[in-house]
């Protein structure tokens, strides 16, 4: 497991980190024994680094949440978790759940950038030709049209001027893809940036509605992992809603605290404050009163990533031939624009 030291891992990181000390755990070997098990077997650099300091840090206080917080590696969620289960005594559980948690959230997040990557990939080619279209090809036909004694007219002539804009300014014009390069490089890899784009992207129809089925996943995810550990649904309902990130979600989560504050059920105020479907709350009701609430949290948090799975197939499967259908159209039409005026003087020739 290649993992940097003092940044942030990655989700699927985290879960294999998780899943291995919760192994070791489960075996009855302690945190102190495990990490230096670990840092045994270690064949990368920065994995030995990142386990060495942790050795160290176990070493020196004992704890394992200390361990894991000085290398500032780790998500403030886990280090909270982990907290949580040294207190409990349920630190081989919650490392499982955790390890379960991350996988889901690795899932979410390539699902993301499976429905993201192609689109854009399709976008770029597009542009791509079309550029070269009108800096290249159309000053050919321009040529051309000259030879003949005639001149580009109407929108022909318009795409041989963009063109020409285009080859004059083509510094300004590599200057702005390289500031778009920087904010999407902003938008998608710093915590700010996401924010900021998430905050953004709210406002649209779609976009509200996706968010807020990922939020509801996560919800459902985070709460199956805090009941599991021994919390309450009160405990826990406060120590995931502080993990939110969607806010008219978040809003609709204090008010199912202040509903729980004034004695309602947790499966009456998660349907009354709109958190989870009728469905979904009935399913909470019937966990409730079995006794196994965090298993239906779980199988929430698992329909949810259904949902958002088939969502994103269904949008690639539409967006792929509506692009190549635009790009066709587009080329089509700056061909055409050409094409059918030079026939035209080639026939009266």
């Amino acid at each position: 497991m290649a993992v940097p030291t003092l940044t942030p891992l990655s989700n699927m990181e985290i879960s294999s980190f998780c899943s291995q000390m919760a192994m070791i755990l489960k075996a009855g070997i302690s945190t102190m024994e495990g990490i230096a098990l670990m840092l045994e077997e270690a064949a990368d650099p920065e994995e030995e680094k990142l386990l060495k300091l942790m050795d160290e840090t176990l070493q020196s206080t004992g704890s394992f949440y200390e361990a894991l917080s000085s290398t500032q590696a780790f998500p403030d969620y886990m280090l909270h978790m982990v907290q949580i289960g040294e207190y409990t005594g349920k630190l081989d559980e919650v490392m499982s759940a955790l390890s379960s948690h991350y996988e889901r959230e690795a899932s979410i997040s390539q699902s993301i950038k499976n429905a993201v990557t192609y689109p854009l990939i399709m976008v770029f080619m597009m542009l791509l030709v079309i550029l070269v279209l009108v800096t290249k090809v159309m000053p050919i036909f321009n040529q051309v049209f000259r030879q003949l004694g005639s001149e580009m007219t109407g929108f022909s002539k318009a795409i041989l001027n963009f063109g020409v804009a285009i080859n004059r300014y083509s510094i300004v014009l590599i200057v702005l893809i390289g500031v778009l390069a920087v904010l999407v490089l902003y938008f998608a890899k710093t915590k700010s940036g996401r924010a900021a784009f998430a905050s953004f992207t709210s406002h649209f129809a779609w976009t509200k509605s996706f968010s807020e089925k990922l939020a509801a996943c996560r919800f459902a995810s985070g709460m199956a992992l805090t009941l599991s550990s021994g919390m309450s649904p009160e405990e826990s309902l406060d120590l995931v809603s502080a993990l939110i990130s969607n806010d008219g979600f978040t809003g609709r989560l204090n008010t199912c605290k202040e509903a729980l504050d004034q004695g309602e059920e947790l499966s009456k105020s998660l349907l009354s404050a709109g958190v989870f479907s009728g469905i979904y709350a009935r399913m909470t009701s019937i966990g409730s009163k079995t006794g196994a609430l965090d298993e239906v949290m779980q199988e929430i948090a698992d329909r949810y990533q259904e949902e958002i799975d088939q969502k994103f197939t269904s949008i690639i499967a539409t967006l792929e031939p509506t692009l190549v259908i635009v790009l066709s159209l587009v080329v089509g039409m700056i061909l055409l624009s050409v094409m059918l005026p030079l026939m035209g003087i080639m026939s009266s020739l």
